[in-house]
């Protein structure tokens, strides 16, 4: 009940962001019931199919997990403490908030998923998928619900992993996990080398891939901010740079993941172009790629509002000492270019790293 009462007393732009986790909870839940309906008509090769399908279970559980981190709902307060809401149980209350809009989604996959195979009749477009949901074969109800149960439960549960509180980690770099993430993108290449362009080992490679730029994107943002302030630096190139340095832990592993996700275009778009199209979800791998693309996306711009959010207090000190707001918005700006001229390159070579794994 806490959760729903925070939850409907809300602001318009926080609303959104959790209707934005539902229909990325919906697309993620649709696709696990195509695999479930594969699977019934062709069992042969589900478990890769299957693989395939938890990526966008991934992007969407770390979306949620960055939507639940920038609620005010749930943002620890003074006083909160004497009214029975401490730490722990808003971090209750934001892992219920998530379950909540998983579970609205997962319910609305489910009832679009019946209706495009006609088991819903008496609205538009009733069976219009009869033949892709291979609706002459049954739908086996306890294999669907549990496939769509791991959308709520897990981004619940990682959410409140993610929000328990915890001591600060003083004087851990952005840096620290570079080298790790090094290691981690090098042995998913590995993988992908020895996987060739089929099997359930491409999943696998490309999930560390994910995880090694996601460890090392802190570190990437850190640079970038380095390089702003290099050669005599004037004010606004020092704002830009400092804010980039201090906004490194929370944008950094959102920006290495949206790194994997543009390598990975660029991978598919490459063998495409020689071997032919990568289908690996039939045809809604087009569908799935976008998802991941856009929840990627996603969380790097709600990453960015929340480190918005921890620098008010900045911004009001600077406002308050006369700044212009276009000084503002300008190291916003060169923050932003920073950034892109140190991804892009990122997103190129480890392209072209893929690419010749694969082709190998």
């Amino acid at each position: 009940m806490l959760a729903l009462r925070l939850a409907r007393g809300s602001r318009p732009a926080v609303q959104v962001r959790r209707l934005l986790v539902a229909a990325a909870s919906a697309g993620t839940g649709f696709l696990l019931l195509y695999v479930l309906a594969e699977a019934t008509d062709r069992p042969a090769g589900s478990f890769p199919r299957l693989l395939w399908a938890l990526v966008p279970l991934a992007a969407t559980v770390q979306f949620a997990v960055a939507v639940a981190r920038t609620d005010p709902a749930t943002r620890p307060r003074e006083g909160m403490d004497a009214a029975g809401l401490g730490p722990v149980r808003l971090t209750l209350a934001a892992a219920v908030s998530t379950a909540v809009a998983c579970t609205l989604g997962c319910a609305l996959a489910l009832a679009a998923f019946l209706h495009l195979r006609g088991d819903l009749a008496g609205l538009p477009f009733d069976g219009a998928a009869v033949r892709m949901l291979h609706a002459d074969r049954p739908l086996p109800v306890a294999a669907a619900l549990t496939l769509l149960a791991l959308v709520p439960l897990t981004a619940s549960l990682t959410t409140a992993l993610a929000l328990r509180p915890r001591p600060p980690h003083a004087g851990l770099s952005p840096q620290t996990g570079v080298p790790w993430g090094v290691a981690i993108t090098a042995c998913g290449l590995t993988v992908l080398a020895y996987a060739g362009t089929g099997g359930p080992a491409v999943p696998a490679g490309w999930t560390l891939i994910a995880a090694g730029l996601a460890l090392a994107g802190p570190g990437l943002a850190y640079a970038c901010g380095t390089l702003v302030q290099a050669v005599r630096p004037g004010a606004l190139r020092l704002l830009a740079g400092r804010s980039l340095q201090e906004e490194a832990p929370r944008i950094g592993r959102p920006l290495g993941v949206l790194c994997a996700v543009g390598a990975a275009t660029l991978t598919a778009l490459a063998a495409r172009g020689q071997d032919g199209p990568l289908t690996p979800l039939g045809p809604l791998t087009g569908p799935a790629g976008l998802l991941v693309a856009l929840c990627a996306a996603a969380t790097l711009l709600t990453s960015a509002v929340e480190s918005r959010q921890a620098r008010y207090a900045v911004r009001a000190t600077l406002a308050g000492l006369g700044t212009p707001g276009t000084v503002l918005r300008t190291a916003a700006t060169v923050r932003a270019v920073a950034l892109l001229a140190g991804c892009v390159p990122l997103v190129w070579g480890v392209a072209q790293l893929t690419s010749l794994a694969l082709t190998r």
